[in-house]
């Protein structure tokens, strides 16, 4: 992980909830360039609300949210699209897009007003295709792809963005376990160059594998932030998603399970 540097985004006494109505207790929580954050939670718990709060998708019910060291309400939206790229949860799409062409559109915060992309524009989405191993699908339509294609062609969309700060709403969950593992690979190399990833997962596997720092999320706050080994401890486990600690390990190493 890259030295600490001031907060790339950050969120203090956050609230989030929907309709007026908070999910939880106030969240602070920094996202520093250079680093994976993994936030693990139970379904229902609030993590894809507070992605989307974070990312100005919805309204912040109270507190702060600063990009930059900028308000986030200040900054504008093709500012806030060229340093934050969102891949979302798996989902159909209904227009027949061609693979190569949905990659290139998030070329649009680099372009100007009604600008179409040009060749480097392409290449740049060729290559991030490529970099996922699924270069072999560009000149495909969306609606022809499986599920867990459509989902490694939505983070190639959000890498061609080229963003400081990725941010990964379960990006794993309709992956094959090799695609999971490329996934991860990716989110590990991105880090290294300085990009900040935000991912969430039901996987504390995943989480234990490639995270920096971990955050414990149930009813809408955060019950830890800190250290992966530290944060995601066997008895924590076991009380936020409910189970016998013994089933946990069956997937885990022992050894990443305790505290080092």
């Amino acid at each position: 992980m890259a030295t600490r540097t001031p907060p790339l985004l950050e969120a203090r006494a956050l609230c989030i909830g929907h309709d007026r109505k908070a999910l939880g207790q106030p969240i602070d929580l920094a996202l520093h360039e250079g680093e994976i954050l993994c936030l693990l939670g139970p379904n229902g718990c609030g993590k894809t609300t507070l992605f989307r709060t974070l990312l100005g998708l919805l309204p912040a019910l109270g507190g702060q949210i600063a990009l930059h060291g900028t308000a986030l309400h200040a900054t504008d939206r093709a500012t806030r699209a060229r340093l934050i790229g969102y891949v979302p949860q798996a989902a159909p799409m209904p227009f027949a897009y061609r693979v190569l062409d949905l990659v290139a559109m998030g070329r649009a915060a680099h372009l100007g007003l009604l600008a179409t992309p040009t060749g480097k524009d392409m290449a740049i989405a060729h290559a991030c295709l490529e970099q996922l191993g699924i270069a072999g699908l560009a000149a495909r339509t969306v609606t022809t792809l499986s599920g867990g294609e459509r989902q490694l062609v939505l983070v190639a969309r959000a890498l061609a963005q080229q963003p400081r700060l990725l941010v990964m709403d379960e990006p794993t969950a309709s992956l094959d376990f090799g695609n999971q593992l490329r996934i991860l690979d990716v989110a590990r190399a991105l880090a290294d160059t300085g990009i900040c990833i935000l991912i969430s997962t039901h996987q504390p596997q995943h989480a234990l594998q490639v995270a920096d720092r971990i955050a414990l999320m149930a009813e809408g706050g955060l019950l830890a932030v800190g250290p992966a080994t530290q944060v995601a401890t066997a008895t924590r486990l076991s009380q936020l998603y409910g189970v016998d600690v013994t089933r946990i390990s069956a997937a885990l190493p022992a050894s990443c399970l305790e505290p080092r």
